[in-house]
């Protein structure tokens, strides 16, 4: 690879130099692509198991965010990035953790652009996010979408919303509890993007949550739609303010307990 580039340069130099043109300065192949007049740097596939790693690619950050590894007896994070193809994102994840209690990880895609707007600014959430899982054993997790909204622009979160895509014998936040130990919800059978949801309402100590799980506990494989009708039902129904600003848009899976690789051919959130 460097032996072609340097055979290019230099003849680029030889055929330029009569013009009194300059050779285009040597870049690494293997580091940045050209689009254009631009050169763009390529997609990092590597592997990364940091605790608090992160990827950043031209529209979201891949984070690791291992917040609650030290809770666990052992186990461990890994994940990277697969493709990119305009707004969409591939990325994989593989996770493996026992003992103790409550969430360990939350590998996720973190949106970068345009966040930071009133609620009541924003048209649309579009969003697109193709995966499968492969576990082994039984395994307690989620995969879900987490949103964080604030009263100010890029202030403290105060409300979180989640959105389960699938629900691996964990179970959301909420305030109330039936009689057999599950949460209940504050509403249900509410129709969204093509599916009928539960939500559920608590406290994690630092933020007011909103929960939205499928009501026939389904899981969602494949889903196409626009988040931004969630913030609408709430705002509507569940007295959320629309002079909330949206801080946070993330998609990934809360891991707790057990073995699981998930793998997104395609992932993407366009906020507008």
């Amino acid at each position: 690879m460097q032996f072609s580039l340097s055979i290019r340069f230099v003849l680029s130099a030889l055929l330029l130099a009569p013009l009194g043109l300059a050779a285009p300065a040597a870049t690494d192949d293997l580091a940045v692509r050209p689009v254009g007049d631009v050169l763009v740097k390529r997609l990092d596939t590597g592997t990364y198991c940091g605790q608090w790693d992160s990827v950043t690619t031209t529209y979201y950050i891949l984070y690791l965010d291992q917040w609650g590894k030290d809770n666990a007896s052992s186990g461990s994070a890994c994940a990277s990035l697969t493709s990119e193809s305009g707004t969409s994102l591939g990325w994989k994840t593989n996770w493996t953790w026992s003992g103790g209690s409550g969430v360990k990880s939350y590998t996720n895609i973190n949106a970068k652009t345009n966040l930071n707007k009133q609620l009541s600014a924003i048209s649309s959430i579009k969003s697109t996010w193709n995966w499968s899982q492969s576990s082994s054993g039984s395994i307690v997790a989620n995969i879900a979408y987490d949103l964080f909204t604030s009263s100010t622009s890029g202030g403290s979160n105060e409300y979180e919303i989640m959105i389960w895509l699938a629900n691996y014998n964990a179970g959301p936040i909420s305030y109330t509890y039936g009689s057999d130990g599950k949460p209940t919800p504050v509403a249900s059978n509410i129709s969204l993007a093509g599916k009928t949801w539960n939500l559920y309402y608590g406290s994690n100590g630092s933020n007011l949550v909103y929960s939205f799980l499928t009501s026939d506990g389904s899981t969602v494989t494949s889903f196409n739609g626009d988040i931004n009708l969630f913030f609408k039902y709430l705002t509507s129904n569940r007295g959320l303010s629309t002079s909330q600003y949206l801080t946070t848009a993330q998609g990934g899976t809360e891991a707790t307990e057990g073995t699981a690789t998930l793998t997104s051919s395609a992932f993407s959130i366009v906020i507008t």
